[in-house]
């Protein structure tokens, strides 16, 4: 049997009874109450030692991609898989962090890590709404710095409780402004955007130092929901979320009544996704590579910069000239067919998102952009951007893609609905076309220095990481020449030496001729380089015979073991780089030094310590390879090249006379070459394919690689003067010709290969000791 309450007990509950039901409340409630704060005791003192050390808050190690610069300070790349600029707070825009907490947590100063109103405001959510609905509800600027650092973002209330524990002790800890400077580094703002600042370079282009009120109520409004109301993918959402950033910001003294009503009329412009502001994608490649050599994975978390030599303007300018002959060939060329077919439903509208979506796996392109055709005649075809965006192509556009809109078109250039295609707009019309099967190479270099000023490796990075202009080693053809004349006229040859314009008798079966199949008898030398008479080259390479020729061509920085050892090396047989050709040409340009190529100027920490700088590289005797009054007069005769010759387009339409340059085309047309300088800027422009094949019966380095230089070199000098070669000591003008002083009346070689008779190297006149090396 169970024994009666003590009567001490009874009375008790006696008297808690007979009493009134608002005193039995406040009793209720204060044990109620007494045992709260008991087990909320007992809860602190289990789980406080469990909570994680604040080592990560401390000691903050921001992980900072690899980021790669032009020269001038426009990045080009970024590598690694958070974007952030790390930012101290003092340097962070009070407009920024104002409006940031006016959205996030606007009694931040005034709090110590927990704001009671807001968890007050948050528990009747709770109540009213559902446990989990609003879990995170109430959390300030500290709770989520302990979220993001410390722990996960599971939403249970044991996560809450200790994200409450830990944000007492981080106050405790680190003062506001340190709290503040952590949070705006490292909270994700989506689009891979980690931190504040590296938000505004993404979103808008700009720093944070640049931002309007209206970008930064944008920027702030970001946080909570970054994914939903994405300003690139999600315009009208981040436009929402703006406006309620706006007010808030204006509610809590942020900003003055006219700037509230002035953002919220301001309309925002946010980059479109995937755009590049300076196209170099192969130069931050080089630069990864070698950063990830040195450093391995540490490259891409521990915040190095990279500034190349690059010049951004002179960048862009290349990439838009290669491109633009590219695709210009391109337009020109048989139709392939469609690069790919869906099976669209009959039914299916013009206006259905899917069709967009379709071609997500296309990689549309700025210029040649991807569409899906819904409808094809012979005489106007409609076809679905990417972007959703229903364009309409008339008879005029289709001009290359005729072959596949026959009635009996054979199934592989079939034009049908459901055909993936590129377009191009030309003005307000569009042109049907494909992909470019040819590849291309610029690249650009200061002679004073060597360093790059701008290097395009290919038409596009995406789709070809292949980097032409270091790799691509390709037989120059007749823009080699040059440097056999250079060596001619260290021998004894002059410009007006007559040379036999007339077929070779004394080269076995081999048959050499012109271009264009035709002779001229006897020409100068200044004409035969002009005109790019072959038959003139191998008589200069049989003067000095083929291996001192391929020797002495050797000091302008040609890979002697990759030119032959025959006649042939007088039409470019060998191979060479678009860059090693570059440097060639430099050597003229500066007077007769071969200077190291720079592309890559200086590496630097995060903490700004410079880990690698480029020696400083300038012309000096001891990088001459040839004398400068030999640079000069073979430079005078790529004057004339550019002024009457084979690239006579360049002085007439950049209207300028000091333009040096040679065209080069290979057999059959397998590469296109035009290589050229002005005193201050050197520039070579290739085309080709990468399983070489002719680009076409009419093509030439004059009429596909020319063009992309004088576009090129047109953006590059536009506000540069005119300023021609100055003649050297040792040089006298006779008759309009450059002369070696000492032959300025009479000696030299006066005429070489008439009547077809051999030459040999014993009848070669000596000229006087120079300072080039022999």
């Amino acid at each position: 049997m169970t024994s009666p309450p003590p009567a001490s007990d009874s009375r008790t509950l006696r008297r808690f009874l007979r009493a009134p039901w608002p005193m039995r409340f406040l009793k209720t409630l204060a044990t109620l109450a007494a045992l709260g704060a008991l087990a909320l005791l007992v809860a602190v003192l289990l789980i406080t030692p469990q909570l994680p050390e604040l080592g990560a808050l401390t000691h903050y190690q921001p992980k900072q991609p690899l980021r790669v610069f032009t020269a001038d300070g426009v990045q080009i790349g970024g590598f690694g898989s958070e974007r952030r600029v790390y930012q101290p707070i003092e340097q962070i825009p009070k407009l920024m962090k104002d409006s940031l907490l006016a959205v996030e947590d606007a009694r931040y100063y005034e709090h110590g890590g927990i704001d009671p109103i807001s968890v007050a405001r948050a528990a009747v959510s709770i109540l009213s709404g559902g446990l989990l609905r609003r879990i995170n509800g109430g959390s300030t600027i500290t709770q989520q710095v302990a979220r993001t650092f410390l722990l996960s973002q599971v939403r249970t209330l044991d996560r809450k409780f200790r994200e409450a524990l830990l944000s007492l002790r981080i106050e405790a800890t680190l003062n506001k402004d340190q709290i503040l400077e952590l949070y705006m580094n490292q909270i994700y703002l989506g689009s891979r955007a980690y931190g504040f600042e590296a938000a505004a370079q993404t979103y808008f282009g700009k720093t944070l130092a640049a931002l309007s009120v209206g970008e930064c109520a944008m920027l702030a409004g970001l946080p909570q929901n970054p994914h939903y109301a994405n300003p690139i993918r999600n315009p009208e959402r981040a436009r929402n979320r703006q406006l309620i950033a706006l007010a808030l910001m204006h509610k809590h003294g942020a900003i003055s009544e006219a700037q509230y009503q002035a953002a919220k009329a301001e309309k925002l412009v946010v980059r479109k996704l995937g755009v590049v502001e300076v196209h170099a994608e192969h130069v931050a490649e080089m630069a990864r590579l070698q950063v990830f050599a040195q450093f391995g994975e540490k490259a891409y978390t521990q915040g190095i910069d990279v500034t190349t030599t690059l010049v951004a303007a002179e960048q862009q300018a290349a990439w838009l000239a290669l491109r633009r002959t590219l695709i210009e060939h391109t337009l020109r060329q048989p139709w392939r067919g469609p690069q790919d077919r869906e099976n669209l439903p009959v039914d299916m509208r013009d206006d259905d998102p899917a069709l967009a979506q379709l071609l997500a796996a296309a990689d549309d392109d700025e210029d040649l952009r991807a569409a899906i055709v819904t409808a094809a005649s012979p005489t106007a075809v409609t076809a679905v951007l990417a972007s959703g965006e229903v364009i309409r192509i008339d008879k005029p556009g289709l001009r290359q893609a005729q072959p596949g809109l026959a009635a009996k078109a054979p199934k592989a250039l079939a034009l049908r609905r459901g055909a993936v295609v590129r377009v191009l707009q030309q003005g307000k019309t569009w042109t049907l076309t494909q992909w470019p099967d040819a590849e291309g190479a610029l690249v650009a270099l200061n002679p004073a220095n060597g360093e790059v000023r701008a290097l395009v490796g290919g038409f596009d990075f995406q789709h070809n990481q292949f980097n032409h202009v270091t790799q691509g080693w390709r037989q120059p053809g007749s823009s080699y020449k040059p440097f056999i004349y250079a060596a001619a006229m260290e021998h004894g040859v002059m410009p007006e030496t007559l040379v036999n314009d007339m077929p070779l008798s004394n080269v076995g079966d081999w048959s050499p001729a012109n271009s264009d199949d035709s002779t001229d008898g006897p020409i100068t030398v200044r004409e035969a380089l002009t005109r790019s008479k072959n038959l003139v080259s191998i008589r200069l390479v049989q003067l000095l015979g083929a291996q001192r020729m391929r020797d002495w061509t050797a000091r302008f920085g040609f890979d002697p073991q990759r030119q032959p050892d025959n006649l042939t090396l007088a039409l470019g047989t060998g191979a060479t780089t678009p860059l090693q050709l570059a440097s060639a040409y430099a050597v003229l340009a500066n007077g007769g030094h071969l200077l190291p190529a720079t592309v890559i100027r200086r590496i630097t920490s995060s903490a700004g310590e410079v880990i690698f700088e480029a020696p400083a590289s300038t012309v000096s005797e001891s990088l001459r390879v040839t004398s400068e009054r030999n640079a000069f007069i073979t430079s005078s005769l790529l004057q004339e090249v550019t002024r009457s010759g084979t690239a006579a387009r360049a002085q007439a339409t950049l209207q300028r006379t000091d333009l040096y340059g040679k065209t080069g085309t290979t057999n059959e047309v397998v590469d296109a070459w035009f290589a050229g300088f002005q005193p201050d800027l050197v520039a070579v422009v290739w085309l080709g394919h990468d399983n070489p094949r002719s680009l076409g019966s009419h093509a030439s380095g004059a009429t596909l690689a020319l063009p992309a230089w004088i576009d090129f070199m047109g953006a590059a000098l536009k506000a540069v003067p005119v300023r021609e070669l100055v003649a050297p000591e040792g040089v006298l003008r006779i008759d309009g010709n450059w002369r070696y002083a000492e032959w300025a009346l009479g000696g030299g070689i006066v005429s070489l290969g008439l009547d077809n008779e051999p030459i040999s190297p014993a009848l070669i006149p000596q000229p006087p000791p120079s300072t080039a090396p022999d």
